[in-house]
């Protein structure tokens, strides 16, 4: 029968209970358990698909399509499970299934109520979610204290009331805040956070205090006397450098023997080796090369989390330190495309709308013209598309629909139909209710020999998908007759998945590749992914030949 471990978080938000929660998971996978982890939104929306990045960071795209909170990401990154639609669920989601149920009279004319008809649905997700696991991390989001995380705290008190003894396992994260003008630590928050979840029946077994350093012997102490968890699980957790080398941390103080004691197993001792050897070559780079990433949320960095983590894994297996600066595109719109002069690589990401989009372009276009390795993903594909049909396809007026409905040569356009991840055909119009009408999810394709895609993926790419617009075919053919390279094209619908340039010839590049879909959230620590890990050698080369081609010039 599967054990679960309740991570909840107090005092604040955005303390890193996700990342602590995967350290925790990843441990435990280290000592040969099958772990899987579980992420529970408080807020009503159904997904957060339409949610804003500013509101949320980054959406997580699972193998079969859900769009999920960005703390998946990190789960995928720690262990070996892959996570799926039912590795998160919402307050939305709760609801919107209660309703449909007492909807078709299941509920037998009973009044429906919080407690139980809600808590036992929140209850029957998670053990969904768990099924054929030996454990399961549940992270529940916000705040203790909060009335919108109460269901699910409630329904994870009963869960563990009704599992029965060594069934269940509560970590609470908090914050020790450091108080300059008092030149301490101060443990009151974290006594409060506590006692708001005594008052609802749960009793921690392990605390993770975070702070800006570790915690002295004494403020454990004090925390312990007034938390009453024992001092051993009143475990520091501070600022890294890394957030690999969390799970090392919390393995070090002992906190993974607590839970194991808790929930009465016995598993062997963890093995944490590959995780030094990850931190080895994060911290003995052989390279450094710098990288642009163009984009409209650069004030954000939490809706690129996905992204940069992936480029950081790409420096670990090509032993090189990847700095990644943000260059806001509507910057480039106003004053040109002087700052893109200093990077080795040039990266536009994904995005949605139409400001900045124009900055985009031109970067596709400056990356183009000198030569600089170009990565595209998703809307980055697709304004290296149009800027090659504006530019050298003789199509000036190339545009999406996206940002201008009446465009004379819809290059990009919406698409009504689709095959899905499952086989299933997908139909939408400019009617369609935003949330989960994007082609989402894995998708396999054929990948053309010859090209720097088939060198990259082999014969077959399978990767994720978020998006509404694709290469429109019609202009297609004609943008490819002007030198572009298509590589890859879905089976069914021939719409374009990898567009490139040819390394020879007229309009030779030595790296320029975009993509349709997104490879960031298939790329592990553990194992990299080629597409970044080929795009960070290109990178460096550029920088080694651009020094050489320096040295001659002086």
């Amino acid at each position: 029968m599967t054990k679960f471990v309740f991570v909840t978080g107090g005092v604040v938000s955005s303390l890193g209970k996700g990342i602590a929660a995967a350290s925790l998971a990843a441990i435990l996978e280290s000592r040969g358990l099958k772990v899987t982890m579980l992420k529970l939104d408080p807020y009503i929306n159904v997904d957060p698909g339409t949610m804003s990045p500013f509101q949320h960071g980054e959406v997580f795209v699972t193998e079969d399509g859900a769009e999920t909170d960005l703390d998946l990401g990190h789960y995928e990154r720690f262990i070996s499970a892959k996570m799926k639609k039912v590795n998160n669920f919402t307050t939305g989601q709760i609801y919107e299934s209660v309703i449909r149920k007492e909807r078709r009279g299941e509920y037998l004319g009973k009044t429906v109520q919080v407690i139980p008809h809600i808590t036992n649905e929140i209850q029957d997700y998670i053990y969904r979610g768990a099924e054929g696991f030996d454990v399961a991390l549940v992270e529940i989001g916000g705040t203790v204290g909060d009335i919108e995380s109460l269901p699910f705290l409630e329904a994870a008190r009963q869960l563990s009331l009704r599992a029965g003894r060594n069934a269940a396992a509560f970590v609470h994260l908090t914050l020790v805040p450091y108080l300059a003008s008092a030149g301490e630590l101060k443990t009151k928050p974290t006594q409060h956070s506590v006692q708001k979840l005594r008052e609802i029946g749960i009793s921690p077994d392990a605390l993770l205090c975070r702070a800006d350093r570790p915690i002295p012997d004494d403020e454990r102490a004090k925390i312990s006397l007034f938390s009453n968890v024992q001092e051993d699980a009143v475990i520091s957790v501070w600022d890294a450098d890394t957030i690999y080398k969390i799970p090392q941390m919390l393995h070090d103080q002992g906190l993974d023997k607590i839970v194991c004691d808790r929930l009465g197993i016995n598993p062997p001792p963890a093995n944490l080796a590959m995780w030094d050897k990850l931190i080895y070559a994060l911290e003995n780079p052989k390279e450094e090369v710098t990288i642009g990433m163009v984009g409209k949320y650069v004030d954000l960095t939490e809706s690129y989390k996905s992204l940069t983590e992936a480029l950081r894994h790409a420096g670990i297996h090509t032993e090189s330190r990847v700095n990644i600066e943000y260059v806001d595109s509507e910057e480039i719109e106003l004053h040109g495309t002087k700052a893109l002069e200093k990077y080795d690589a040039i990266l536009v990401p994904g995005g949605f709308g139409k400001r900045g989009v124009e900055g985009k372009i031109l970067a596709a276009r400056y990356a183009r013209e000198h030569k600089i390795p170009y990565l595209g993903i998703c809307l980055g594909m697709q304004v290296a598309l149009i800027e090659y049909a504006r530019n050298m396809a003789g199509l000036s007026k190339a545009n999406s629909t996206e940002f201008d409905l009446e465009t004379e040569q819809p290059v990009v356009a919406l698409i009504n139909e689709w095959q899905n991840h499952d086989g299933k055909v997908e139909i939408r119009d400019e009617n369609s209710d935003l949330g989960g009408t994007m082609r989402l999810g894995a998708q396999t394709c054929a990948v053309n020999p010859g090209t720097l895609a088939h060198e990259i993926y082999g014969d077959s790419v399978t990767e994720r998908h978020r998006h509404r617009y694709e290469a429109n075919n019609h202009y297609l053919a004609r943008v490819e007759n002007a030198g572009l390279v298509v590589s890859a094209r879905t089976p069914t619908e021939s719409l374009c998945e990898i567009m490139e340039l040819p390394r020879t010839g007229a309009h030779a590049h030595p790296w320029y590749l975009g993509v349709q879909y997104h490879p960031e959230f298939k790329s592990t620590p553990r194992d990299g992914h080629p597409l970044f890990i080929s795009f960070a050698k290109a990178a460096i080369a550029y920088k080694q030949a651009h020094h050489k081609n320096l040295e001659k010039a002086s």
